[in-house]
């Protein structure tokens, strides 16, 4: 079995790298296909070749990935695109994960306190005036919240803050601020509202049964409810 196998697409060439064999037997038919794509006579010298190197289910460390950067350093005319493969780290799937799910938190944060949430945040504690609770996906309030409240933390600007948001201090989604003072106070008949960033970049205040107008895809994410 070869440990290298070269494919040609319209959009470029990919080098497949056998899972099973050994690095070593890798690097030695690499170099030996380099060398020989080198030397080919029938191809134009003038023009230079990106490959693409799918290295299957196993994930290269980055002395490996430089080991491969090596060898196509003996040829000008070639050069790496990507290195990619069928498996991701640990702690990149968990970024995905946390990313994707809502996050049940019932935490009492203080005054002075600053708490960040990857992903979305179903908050059911105690937010107190002069603390910060932040996420980078959006927040549900079902609990008390008397401080600065933070969705889409990292430029998130299709997460929402949605539930009881009358009492809080500031309301931001990712670069947009809402300062909350005794004109712009959300009424008690309006306790269960939700804040978006609408067409023009700008926030946006709604009833909560209206989210699945303006956000369909967070229903969808969140299970149809």
């Amino acid at each position: 079995m070869q440990a290298v196998v070269l494919k040609g697409y319209n959009n470029g060439y990919e080098l497949i790298l056998e899972p099973t064999a050994s690095f070593t037997e890798i690097k030695v038919e690499l170099s030996n296909l380099m060398e020989k794509l080198h030397n080919d006579e029938t191809a134009d010298r003038t023009k230079k070749y990106s490959f693409n190197i799918n290295t299957g289910m196993i994930l290269y460390t980055a002395e490996q990935k430089q080991a491969l950067e090596n060898i196509f350093a003996n040829y000008p005319r070639f050069s790496i695109h990507k290195i990619q493969s069928s498996v991701i780290e640990k702690q990149e799937a968990q970024e995905i994960v946390d990313s994707t799910t809502v996050h049940v938190n019932g935490d009492i944060i203080r005054n002075g306190q600053d708490k960040l949430v990857q992903g979305d945040l179903l908050f059911l504690g105690t937010l107190h005036e002069g603390g910060i609770l932040r996420a980078t996906g959006s927040i549900f309030v079902l609990g008390t919240a008397n401080g600065v409240l933070c969705a889409g933390h990292e430029n998130n600007t299709s997460a929402v803050l949605a539930g009881n948001l009358k009492n809080a201090q500031q309301l931001r989604i990712a670069d947009l601020v809402d300062i909350v003072n005794e004109d712009k106070k959300i009424s008690e008949t309006d306790q269960m509202s939700a804040l978006f960033v609408n067409d023009l970049h700008a926030l946006a205040l709604t009833r909560i049964e209206q989210l699945k107008t303006t956000r369909p895809k967070l229903f969808i994410k969140a299970g149809g409810f």
